[in-house]
């Protein structure tokens, strides 16, 4: 379903958009759309990076059971590294809107950047932190995506998914170094294209001698 304005509703509806996962190595961009019933306020919202795991679980179980409607939109490893990371995210969240089960009147997303919709589109910069339809879309995404990682951590256990996301810590890339990367390596991030050109490099070296 896409934004166009519904006149039967005579309050507007505002979509909080925004992402998780633009930043680590591995693993799809996870997008969510909520909007929240201002007849159910949800306390304690506020940007996921600023709450503990178990608080952001709490608060998603809240915006699932509490907003007016919430979906998640997702691009792929693959589409990343096709399309590059910001275009994949804008179709993540482009996903995100369309499954709304509710048509908003306006999206507003997080940062200075925002996808195509069928409806009006408001970029909030800190909007995570100081408007609460975007700090809820962030805490979905987020916990979605971190579940989605210690998934494949039980995968792809040499890499220490669960402890950093895909996020290239200096543990993350000691593994990439180590083992090469595996199929949810974004191929495309300068770290993770690196350890693959010096893999093909080995290879070929290892073809001379033979």
């Amino acid at each position: 379903m896409g934004c166009s304005e519904n006149k039967e509703q005579t309050s507007t509806l505002i979509a909080g958009v925004d992402e998780a996962g633009r930043g680590p190595l591995a693993g799809n961009v996870v997008a969510a759309a909520v909007i929240l019933d201002p007849a159910r306020p949800i306390a304690g919202l506020r940007d996921s990076k600023a709450l503990s795991a178990k608080a952001r679980a709490r608060l998603a179980q809240d915006i699932r059971s509490q907003a007016l409607a919430f979906a998640l939109g997702e691009a792929t490893v693959e589409e990343i590294d096709r399309l590059n990371i910001l275009q994949a995210t804008m179709l993540a969240m482009q996903r995100a809107v369309a499954a709304l089960s509710v048509t908003p009147h306006e999206a507003w997303v997080d940062g200075n950047q925002a996808p195509a919709l069928l409806c009006p589109v408001r970029t909030i910069v800190k909007g995570d932190r100081d408007v609460a339809a975007i700090s809820a879309a962030s805490i979905l995404a987020k916990t979605v995506r971190d579940a989605q990682m210690i998934a494949l951590d039980v995968r792809y256990p040499v890499y220490g998914f669960r402890q950093h996301k895909g996020y290239g810590t200096a543990a993350h890339l000691v593994a990439l170094a180590a083992h090469g990367a595996c199929s949810e390596h974004r191929k495309s991030f300068a770290p993770v294209a690196s350890v693959r050109n010096r893999n093909v490099e080995t290879i070929k070296q290892g073809a001379e001698v033979d």
